[in-house]
């Protein structure tokens, strides 16, 4: 597959090239970047050395098209409704990795205050979660927070046994992007964790899309994010509120019969940590039932960049062209 990435000076784009580095069926031609047009890609990305021998480019989507069978759009938020269209019309496969395709026009608009201007639907692309993902032509890449409080508290929203859940996310510092600000500046962040959004995080509204499309009964979702001084890896705690008291033999049945044959959850006895993830697209998920109210507490692990973002979308990739889905992709974490 002849792969263009257009956006590719960022972690996510650098991720991308990372993972496709060692994939056997992809070829990446075209990285674009219009700020780095003509500098080398392994200038921006020096873990890329004697990698990929390219440089960032900055052509029309028509063109870029023309030479590519799948693009990844890894652009900010607002921009890619302005690309795709000439990519889609042009007959190439898009994985979108921006927010604009991950939610109804009408919740787009109100969550990030935008105008859309391309209102066409794409499918999520959660492959756990969303097994039509295999042959579809336009997906919409999940953002790294509602892929791992979605997979944590999926099965049991299945089930239908969800009265309410709050969602408590930490994330490493990458999740902020690689442009610095102040929350990032290292004085700041050492030895601090930093709450924000504390009620209205945008990616509260993709959680609430899945859990809610598995069962249209749950009273509410809350989400609350913080930054914390890691660079990589998101641990989400779910403290889901349900009807009635149950058992962990009857919630590890739910799980495992839910998650049966998807190769990237990995389901666990102990208390999942980011650390067992980091540089992998598995998502490990453990769980405990509270015996003094009902309440189960799930916790799961994800690379925010891998699964939370480029692993996640190669993943979609393999689907997209009948591909075993752990193709390229089957590779341990990094530890310690």
């Amino acid at each position: 597959m002849d792969i263009g990435i257009i956006g590719g000076s960022g972690y996510t784009g650098g991720e991308l090239l990372r993972l496709l580095a060692q994939h056997p069926e992809a070829n990446v031609v075209a990285v674009t970047s219009r700020r780095l047009k003509g500098q080398d890609v392994s200038k921006t990305h020096r873990h890329l050395r004697k990698i990929y021998d390219l440089k960032f480019e900055d052509p029309s989507p028509q063109d870029i098209a023309s030479r590519t069978d799948i693009v990844f759009t890894a652009v900010p938020h607002g921009t890619a409704m302005q690309v795709v269209p000439g990519l889609i019309d042009a007959g190439v496969k898009v994985i979108d990795l921006s927010a604009d395709y991950r939610l109804k026009t009408d919740i787009f608009e109100s969550t990030y205050n935008l105008k859309h201007t391309d209102p066409r639907e794409a499918v999520y692309g959660i492959p756990e979660l969303h097994p039509e993902v295999a042959g579809q032509s336009f997906i919409a890449n999940p953002g790294c927070y509602p892929t791992g409080a979605s997979l944590a508290a999926a099965p049991l929203a299945d089930a239908g046994i969800i009265e309410r859940v709050v969602f408590d996310s930490k994330s490493g510092i990458s999740g902020a992007g690689a442009d610095p600000s102040q929350v990032s500046h290292y004085p700041n962040m050492a030895e601090n964790i930093q709450a924000y959004k504390l009620t209205n995080h945008r990616h509260r509204a993709e959680i609430v899309q899945e859990l809610s499309r598995l069962d249209k009964g749950i009273e509410s979702v809350s989400f609350t994010p913080h930054v914390i001084p890691s660079v990589r890896g998101i641990l989400t705690t779910a403290h889901v509120f349900i009807e009635k008291q149950t058992d962990r033999d009857e919630v590890g049945r739910i799980y495992n019969d839910f998650y049966r044959d998807k190769p990237f959850i990995r389901m666990i006895d102990s208390i999942p940590m980011p650390g067992n993830v980091r540089g992998s697209n598995f998502c490990d998920i453990g769980f405990e039932v509270d015996k003094f109210s009902n309440r189960i507490v799930v916790i799961s692990a994800i690379d925010n960049l891998v699964k939370g973002a480029s692993g996640q979308a190669i993943q979609n990739m393999n689907l997209m062209f009948g591909l075993d889905e752990i193709t390229g992709l089957w590779t341990p974490g990094v530890a310690p």
